[in-house]
């Protein structure tokens, strides 16, 4: 008789609270067994699909063209480009991408710390110099002068590198972020914006950094960024479920990739170049002009504390209390150490 009152009795606000997180529980936890299967299922039927980025050249290019990436993983590889990270999280999430290839830290911080289960499995490029801020050049503003960016209008592609990268230049030049007019814009719409004179500074990488610069100048280089704590380099990522049950896959998949880096870091010669040139959807000379500003670290410099060894997780960390600082996520975690999976790159090795 009792449990039927209880049944039958209007919930107090508390019950309801309760009831309310069961289900959202409930609906997070279906929701990555869905994800799961989906990523289950791609590899089980003889293929997968990586996310990557056009207009941004880098070695694994040549190899995606030459199909090296079927041949060792035995399974088709299906290729789809992003324009931002957080997309490239999204599509995780939902079990449409298996793995991402140059994933900015700040997009794949913002997932993690949101309760995605994803992992960073290798360092997929350092770029300290191609992703700036640039202020347009009838401003007449230099590091000198930040101060007078006050007000100004901003194009950011919020929350990834570039954003990260923002939000610290502004606080080293005392610039009151709040004081901005900050709009979410992709790096190639930002640079059309700043080419028009829509916005006053534009944020980005890239072909559409170099756009940028057309009509702009950068407050920092990327020698005096670094000199700040301000590091700048993508990752390799994907859901943690898929490399648990797919760990062969993405050890090979790394392995291809550190060979191409390894290729190009021995010869960069002029048809490697024009390989890589085509697949990024770039002319020869913005190729050339960006990929000679990235590093790209060989498996034993990732495995070393500087990288993945030690250091990745504390910069994830500061890169999240950075963003709870500014509003941008509610909270961090207290540590990033299992958001990276070393493993599959180790036996890549």
């Amino acid at each position: 008789m009792m449990h039927n009152e209880t049944l039958s009795s209007t919930p107090s606000p508390k019950e309801r609270i309760v009831k309310k997180r069961l289900m959202k529980t409930v609906l997070a936890g279906a929701l990555a067994l869905v994800a799961g299967q989906q990523s289950a299922m791609a590899a089980g039927h003889g293929e997968i699909t990586v996310g990557y980025f056009l207009e941004w050249p880098m070695p694994f290019l040549a190899a995606k063209a030459s199909g090296a990436y079927d041949e060792a993983l035995g399974m088709k590889v299906n290729w789809v480009s992003f324009e931002t990270g957080t997309a490239m999280s999204a599509a995780m999430a939902s079990g449409d991408v298996q793995l991402s290839v140059s994933q900015g830290v700040p997009p794949f911080v913002v997932a993690a710390s949101g309760g995605q289960d994803i992992q960073v499995l290798d360092v997929a490029v350092s770029y300290s110099d191609n992703d700036n801020c640039v202020i347009a050049s009838a401003l007449e503003i230099d590091k000198d002068s930040a101060g007078e960016l006050a007000g100004k209008k901003v194009a950011v592609p919020l929350g990834t590198a570039a954003h990260y990268g923002f939000l610290r230049q502004m606080d080293h030049f005392g610039v009151d972020v709040g004081s901005l007019q900050v709009v979410d814009m992709a790096p190639p719409d930002g640079a059309a914006a700043l080419s028009q004179g829509a916005v006053d500074f534009a944020c980005g990488w890239g072909g559409a950094l170099a756009r940028m610069k057309e009509h702009g100048n950068t407050l920092l280089t990327g020698a005096e960024k670094e000199d700040l704590g301000i590091l700048v380099f993508d990752v390799t990522s994907a859901p943690a479920s898929f490399v648990a049950e797919n760990g062969d896959v993405v050890s090979s998949f790394l392995k291809v990739t550190a060979e191409a880096n390894d290729l190009w870091n021995a010869n960069q010669s002029d048809d490697l170049l024009a390989v890589i040139a085509k697949e990024s959807g770039m002319d020869l000379d913005a190729t050339r002009a960006s990929i000679s500003t990235m590093k790209f670290p060989s498996v034993d410099e990732q495995l070393s504390d500087k990288w993945l060894g030690g250091n990745a997780a504390t910069f994830m960390k500061g890169v999240a209390d950075v963003f709870v600082a500014a509003g941008s996520i509610d909270s961090s975690l207290d540590s990033y150490e299992d958001a990276v999976n070393t493993g599959p790159l180790a036996a890549a090795q």
